[in-house]
């Protein structure tokens, strides 16, 4: 099943790669939080980041995550 974002029209195979995703409850791969959402930034996640969307604000470790990426410095 894929996605649609609401925002820029992205295509994706989970909502949380989306700026503006289905409105799913998302839980953590990287602290275990329960109900998240695509937002969502812990300091597990953010050690592993590398990339940032430079249209929506998103962080990912790779840049076939993001629709815009730009590297973290």
């Amino acid at each position: 099943m894929s996605y649609t974002c609401k925002n820029c029209g992205a295509i994706a195979e989970e909502p949380g790669h989306l700026c503006s995703p289905c409105e799913h409850e998302l839980t953590c791969n990287y602290c275990g939080e329960e109900k998240t959402d695509a937002n969502h930034v812990c300091k597990e996640k953010l050690a592993v980041m590398k990339y940032f969307c430079e249209n929506c604000g998103r962080v990912a470790p790779d840049k076939k995550n993001v629709c815009e990426p730009c590297e973290i410095k």
